[in-house]
């Protein structure tokens, strides 16, 4: 016979529940779209807008993008308070922190400035 959630959860006991619904907020901790993080943050659009010197729409037309800078992202969650790092994780090891780009990204900028004061 088919049992529902409900019907497994209502059958724990207060310890079992709580390790449950423990469980379940770090599954969806891990995985959250920009928009979901800036709510889970309690920041507003226009907060974030005005931390990264950007308008609102620009943090709506952010949110909604599937494919972002990696400086950008970057930018996004600072903005937020916190720090973005990149993991590669492999079958076959340890999951491995990818570093540089911090580096490059200033390198590009310097470019870009030294570029549009030759304009």
């Amino acid at each position: 016979m088919p049992r529902n959630v409900e019907e497994i959860i209502r059958k724990l006991t207060p310890a079992q529940r709580k390790r449950v619904e423990r469980r379940a907020a770090e599954l969806m901790a891990e995985e959250m779209t920009l928009q979901q993080l800036r709510h889970a943050r309690k920041l507003t659009q226009a907060r974030l807008a005005k931390s990264l010197h950007i308008g609102q729409e620009g943090i709506s037309k952010l949110e909604q993008r599937t494919d972002l800078l990696i400086s950008t992202l970057r930018s996004c969650v600072k903005g937020m308070g916190g720090e973005l790092h990149l993991i590669a994780e492999f079958p076959d090891r340890p999951p491995v922190e990818l570093s540089g780009f911090s580096a490059m990204e200033n390198e590009r900028r310097k470019k870009d400035e030294e570029v549009r004061a030759g304009e």
